[in-house]
């Protein structure tokens, strides 16, 4: 997960949709299911779900008032919080 890639994923949302990402999620998942993938692609495929969903996750945040900065650093707390 990158944070530069999620805040400019979230002002993709902003300035379009968030169904494009939603979109762009599900064709993904669908992709992942494909035969012939070799494990590095399946890999790329799973960090941009992965800020994909990030980006989801601030955009509601910031939909509930909260700043993007503190929305993107609130979520990576939360992402290292979980790993630890």
């Amino acid at each position: 997960m990158k944070l530069p890639v999620i805040k400019h994923i979230v002002g993709f949302i902003e300035e379009k949709d968030e169904d494009f990402v939603l979109e762009s999620i599900e064709l993904l998942e669908h992709l992942s299911e494909a035969n012939g993938l070799k494990d590095e692609e399946l890999e790329v495929i799973g960090e941009l779900l992965s800020n994909l969903y990030g980006s989801l996750e601030v955009n509601a945040e910031m939909k509930k008032g909260v700043g993007q900065k503190e929305a993107l650093n609130g979520f990576m707390k939360r992402v290292m919080g979980s790993i630890n």
